[in-house]
């Protein structure tokens, strides 16, 4: 386990309830990096997140190459009626050509090949005609080409010392293509996370197990799972822990020896069955708990020893949501990567709200539709409740109505998350 901390004493603070912002400015201002790097192959490196920058040792392209099959030559001798060249040379990509090209002279050249020294230009084979008089081959070339046309310069992708990604930033097939392009064949990353899963309640039963009245599957394990896997971890699960406050108190005592991040969903009240959050504050420290936010108020954030602590709700939707706006921003950091804003735009309501609470952020599903008027508007879904997983299967993003809202009518405009903004495919 790393010994890194996390954070510190002034990280605390005496509000009852966070209002949304407050929370995302205390995370922001007190992560930290926690995962420590390791050199990996590049091919394994898509989605990890790098620990140190990655600089061209030399130009990309090396040297000056044909972008297209076709004829190289000196564009000084070249006139507007086109041209009538000797071909002299043949280039082929891999077989670089040392002999100088002359004066009204070609070489056929294919797609990569190094131009010839001396060449500048070359045209597409199919705008040229080839033709042989007195045993010697000659084309001609059309009028119109610019000088450098269908040449890649040496450099003119990246040129050497040149930085092509910097660290933080989380690996995509483009930038692996960007790397090898170097020649560079490892890359420093951060390594994964270790993640515990944790799910709680005496009524939960995992799928597969028989059900009675008053037991519930556990859905929020496959969901945030499956969320989890948006960031580069290695998550375990430690299954579904009874409300038994010993159990729970042996079991993440344990997990806080073995993993950087726990990550439990339900218990997250101050009920009498409700254990986790008393465990949290015997065991380590609490951080942020009661967020001025519907769904998800009862969001937890701490740590137990070196390792952070997640406590997200029971319900499905508040998991979920507390999830996408701050464990996923949070995990990043700790990875090694930025605090991940959600992508948002404004679009005008096709919906409804009569009267809101002021002072608490909401968050409604929703999705966008093209109404009669030819005008893209974000709907909500009809039923709100936290529990209702269907909501969270038809919905294609979030609804954000801040806290001075107190009434939204149809046309105003609402600002709209939509779930592939937080890497939800």
């Amino acid at each position: 386990m790393t010994a890194k901390r996390l954070l510190d004493d002034c990280f605390l603070h005496d509000k009852d309830r966070l209002k949304h912002h407050e929370a995302l400015a205390i995370l922001k201002d007190r992560l930290t990096t926690i995962a420590d790097a390791e050199t990996i192959r590049l091919e394994d490196s898509l989605e990890r997140i790098l620990a140190e920058d990655v600089s061209a040792p030399r130009d990309v392209p090396l040297a000056d190459n044909s972008a297209v099959d076709g004829y190289a030559f000196r564009h000084s001798d070249f006139d507007e009626a086109g041209g009538f060249f000797r071909l002299n040379q043949r280039v082929a990509a891999g077989h670089a050509s040392g002999t100088v090209l002359g004066p009204w002279a070609a070489a056929r050249i294919f797609t990569g090949a190094v131009m010839p020294p001396g060449a500048d230009t070359v045209a597409m084979q199919e705008d040229c005609e080839t033709h042989t008089q007195d045993g010697e081959n000659f084309v001609i070339i059309p009028q119109g080409l610019k000088p450098g046309a269908n040449c890649r310069k040496a450099g003119e992708d990246v040129s050497a010392g040149t930085s092509i990604v910097k660290v933080g930033h989380r690996l995509r097939p483009q930038d692996m293509a960007a790397i090898a392009s170097t020649g560079k064949p490892d890359v420093s990353v951060y390594r994964k996370l270790r993640v515990a899963l944790v799910s709680t309640g005496d009524e939960v039963r995992r799928p597969g197990d028989l059900i009675t009245v008053g037991d519930v599957y556990d859905s929020n394990h496959f969901l945030l799972r499956g969320l989890s896997a948006i960031a580069p971890v290695d998550i375990e699960d430690l299954g579904i822990l009874k409300d038994d406050k010993m159990l729970i108190e042996r079991t993440l005592r344990d997990a806080a020896e073995r993993f950087d991040v726990i990550l439990t969903t339900g218990g997250a009240s101050r009920g009498e069955e409700d254990h986790i959050l008393d465990t949290l504050d015997k065991l380590g420290q609490q951080h942020m708990w009661q967020l001025a936010i519907k769904p998800g108020r009862p969001m937890m954030f701490g740590t137990i020893g070196s390792s952070v602590f997640l406590g997200l709700p029971g319900n499905p939707v508040a998991a979920m949501v507390c999830f996408l706006l701050y464990a996923r921003p949070v995990m990043s950091v700790l990875a090694g990567g930025q605090f991940l804003e959600p992508q948002s735009f404004q679009v005008p309501a096709g919906f409804e709200i009569p009267k809101k609470k002021p002072d608490r952020r909401e968050f409604y599903r929703g999705y966008l539709e093209t109404n009669s008027d030819g005008v893209q508007v974000a709907r909500k879904f009809m039923r709100d409740g936290s529990g209702l997983i269907t909501g969270l299967r038809e919905a294609d993003g979030l609804i954000e109505i801040p806290e001075d809202v107190t009434q939204i009518k149809a046309g105003d405009l609402v600002t709209y998350l939509p779930f592939s903004g937080f890497g939800i495919k």
